[in-house]
């Protein structure tokens, strides 16, 4: 989906497909058919953005046969679907049982994040709409937090500086800027956008920004104002939004509230949960840890790092921080001229929710989605963005 800022820049939605868990190339071309392109139509749109995930081995598949990767490009076009972005945060194993700690590996202290995060790139470029020059790749904050020493740090700077070097010749190349996003979550070296400043600015280079997700800032009890500011006056770019919601529980020392956020507290992924004392910044690195006993203080609000629908909050006693989100996107967007171009909703929990809010079908998971889209789109429309055809 697009949309024309006052400014007259296009501003870019989509929804992520990490919610679908296919890994090969044959998965993906099934993904298109039996998912993104019936949430296109409920839209009622010609044409609809998803924010691509490729794994490893669908993205090594597309960079070692062209014809597969025009096979795919051409199905994007016959489906109504355009890419200007990529997750490439995951590596693999995204749809497993047990995703949990494993989604940060490999690293950016690992040659195989380079390697992959380039074959993204290069496919990008192929695959981004002939009249839009610029895609973005969100992917994952350095490391997770243990163990990172100087020795680490400065190897994962290495390869995003070598990164950088790498993407401007397939600029060259290509006539396609591709930028990297990378993107802050509870319990990774880089856990706030406070933390990217001091690695994004040792970097040195506009391919390398941020991606802001609203869940993750958030479950961090970032102010939206203050972060963003903070970007601004350091230079760090945001190539890249991801519109999502955490879990929030105002009370959680009542035995109701833990028992209603026990609910959400899953074996498949990480729901890294934090709430804020007198001595700053407390946190978990799982809700199960936090619901089981005294491990986190109650005395104050809690939030988890749980993507929980953008449309449909949990019912009390819990709520969403959709408001942070809202606050989050009239800045990103709401300004003069827009900090982020490329917009994504990103909810993948959606079979990881309580059993009774999951989908039961394909169908009702399209009708999810298109709802949250559609609460998107209005968010932009009010805040004077157009949508475009």
């Amino acid at each position: 989906m697009r949309f024309r800022h006052p400014d007259g820049t296009t501003v870019h939605l989509s929804y992520c497909t990490n919610v679908h868990p296919a890994e090969t190339l044959d998965g993906i071309l099934a993904q298109l058919r039996d998912h993104c392109e019936p949430v296109r139509r409920r839209l009622g749109r010609d044409r609809l953005g998803i924010g691509l995930w490729l794994a490893k081995n669908a993205a090594r598949a597309l960079v070692t046969d062209p014809a597969a990767l025009r096979g795919l490009r051409g199905e994007l076009d016959r489906r109504g679907l355009e890419v200007v972005t990529l997750n490439g945060f995951p590596y693999e194993g995204f749809g497993a049982e047990e995703v949990k700690y494993r989604v940060y590996k490999p690293d950016w202290t690992d040659p195989e994040r380079l390697a992959h995060t380039t074959d993204l790139a290069r496919l990008l470029a192929v695959l981004l709409p002939d009249d839009v020059t610029e895609g973005t790749i969100s992917t994952l904050p350095l490391a997770w937090r243990t163990p990172f020493d100087n020795v680490a740090a400065e190897r994962a700077r290495a390869a995003l500086t070598s990164l950088a070097e790498r993407l401007d010749a397939l600029e060259d190349l290509t006539g396609k800027s591709v930028r990297i996003a990378v993107e802050p979550e509870p319990g990774c070296i880089v856990e706030t956008t406070a933390d990217a400043i001091a690695p994004l600015s040792a970097i040195g280079s506009r391919r390398i920004g941020i991606c802001i997700d609203t869940c993750h800032l958030a479950t961090s009890f970032e102010d939206p104002e203050t972060a963003l500011a903070a970007l601004i006056a350091a230079g760090v770019t945001i190539p890249k939004a991801q519109l999502s919601a955490a879990l929030h529980a105002e009370e959680p020392h009542l035995p109701d509230v833990r028992t209603a956020l026990a609910a959400f507290a899953e074996p498949r992924f990480l729901h890294q949960t934090r709430t804020r004392t007198s001595a700053g910044l407390r946190g978990t690195d799982d809700l199960h840890e936090a619901v089981a006993g005294q491990a986190l203080p109650d005395g104050a609000p809690w939030r988890s790092h749980f993507h929980v629908p953008l449309h449909a909050p949990p019912a009390p006693p819990l709520t969403s921080t959709l408001p942070v989100l809202q606050d989050t996107l009239s800045r990103l967007v709401g300004g003069p001229a827009p900090l982020a171009r490329h917009l994504e909703v990103e909810t993948y929990t959606w079979q990881a929710l309580p059993t009774e809010l999951r989908p039961r079908n394909r169908t009702q998971l399209a009708d999810g989605i298109a709802a949250e889209l559609t609460l998107a789109r209005d968010l932009l429309v009010d805040l004077g963005l157009k949508e475009l055809p």
